[in-house]
């Protein structure tokens, strides 16, 4: 499944992405906002995308790397995932390599997937789950109307903050 803006090809990802995902998921400025393991070499980032191709044929995640139009290597990653049981509900996450920050590209590139989760998978609520540190990710979510959810807790990292987005407000934002 491929997503196309004015600047940008969100793709799924392959085995020749390998050195550009190792590259990405390694980043250690990426990696202050984000609690995972980390890949440490070509196998691991080929372990992990093969787990995301089997995910995505399980329909358990959406998952696009992002490049510039015309260009082969991806600069980041963008997903939907942790749906809920009746699909309803899904959560958003994203990363990009440092050198591409405030340049607009994750805007643009979050916009498709919004479009695409409330307009093609018919959801209705769209979560991010983001550092409390992490203030650009926090400005990003903010742009696109999301509003922090104080109902909701991620049990497995309490330095997170919940942000959501419903269906109804997004649809208000973009009249």
């Amino acid at each position: 499944m491929k997503l196309e803006t004015a600047t940008l090809i969100l793709t799924e990802i392959n085995e020749s992405h390998v050195e550009d995902i190792l590259r990405i998921r390694s980043n250690e400025v990426i990696n202050r906002f984000v609690n995972r393991s980390s890949p440490k070499s070509n196998y691991e980032a080929l372990e992990f995308i093969l787990g995301i191709k089997r995910k995505t044929e399980d329909k358990e995640i959406v998952f696009w790397g992002i490049s510039y139009k015309g260009h082969r290597n991806l600069i980041g990653t963008i997903c939907l995932w942790n749906f809920s049981g009746d699909k309803k509900i899904a959560e958003a996450g994203y990363e990009l390599l440092p050198d591409y920050h405030k340049k607009g590209i994750m805007t643009e590139a979050l916009a498709a997937v919004l479009d695409f989760g409330f307009n093609t998978l018919n959801l209705q609520e769209i979560l991010a789950f983001t550092n409390q540190m992490n203030r650009s990710s926090h400005a990003l979510l903010l742009k696109h109307k999301f509003a922090v959810d104080d109902n909701i807790r991620d049990e497995k990292n309490s330095g997170n903050v919940i942000f959501s987005l419903k269906k109804s407000q997004y649809q208000i934002s973009n009249l």
